[in-house]
């Protein structure tokens, strides 16, 4: 996981976690992204600790404080709606606009501990998630996505509603899909994390399962004459992808 490592300074790590690696155990067992974190410590005497979650099937940027203070610091900012984040996703089909807002209160249904999923609900907690379309060639789209609240599936469940279920996805995507690896990628987040300066910016790049249909949609913008980013991750000017700002024992900067 070590090679993962996107950003560090002496608060926080960014990693790029792969599709199909859950961040905590589950009732099934095996490895979690909290089985790495001891190796994760870059010298300092505890190891970090998530300061969200992804889905296990969603790649890309994954935040940990280094310390508990750290870590109390990156709560209040996902708490306030501070960090920004932003998902690339292939879905199926094409949304109706080429931007806006999906306005969508969800909650959740429930069998048992093991067996449950979320629904749009107009008495549930609110959901709200701003898109873009990348590109687009009616059959699939690529899409950019930022949500404003975060709920539990909520990118997942918007999309589907929608009509654009993201491809791949085993619980609210097609049948036909089945097998096929979850098409979202935590692309970037934006933390406002240190006071007076601009707020840290990471990317992941996509990964290699995402590429092959993000390509052809590419392609697809660049025969219509329509501008795409690119997928490889941008390091910010005079930042490299892997630093640290602040002494070794993870003291926080004045």
């Amino acid at each position: 996981m070590v090679e993962r490592v996107l950003y560090r300074d002496g608060l926080m790590l960014v990693l790029d976690k792969p599709a199909g690696l859950p961040v905590h155990p589950g009732p099934g067992g095996g490895i979690t992204v909290e089985d790495y974190l001891d190796a994760l410590r870059f010298g300092l005497r505890t190891r970090p600790h998530l300061a969200h979650r992804l889905d296990r099937d969603t790649s890309g940027c994954l935040v940990l404080g280094r310390h508990r203070k750290a870590l109390r610091r990156l709560g209040a900012l996902f708490r306030q709606g501070r960090v920004e984040k932003t998902y690339w996703a292939v879905v199926h089909g094409r949304p109706p606009q080429e931007s806006g807002v999906i306005d969508l209160p969800l909650s959740k249904v429930s069998r048992d501990r093991r067996s449950w999923w979320m629904r749009p609900d107009p008495e549930g907690q609110p959901a709200v998630t701003a898109y873009r379309v990348l590109a687009s060639d009616g059959e699939l789209s690529w899409v950019e996505l930022r949500p404003r609240t975060g709920r539990t599936h909520q990118l997942r469940v918007h999309l589907a509603a929608i009509g654009c279920p993201i491809v791949g996805d085993p619980v609210y995507g097609r049948p036909e899909d089945r097998g096929t690896p979850t098409m979202l990628h935590a692309r970037a987040v934006e933390i406002p994390l240190y006071p007076n300066r601009p707020p840290v910016r990471v990317e992941a790049p996509v990964p290699d399962h995402m590429r092959p249909p993000i390509e052809r949609l590419r392609r697809a913008a660049a025969a219509a004459g329509r501008p795409v980013p690119p997928v490889d991750a941008h390091v910010e000017p005079g930042r490299e992808p892997v630093q640290d700002v602040a002494d070794p024992q993870g003291r926080e900067e004045r």
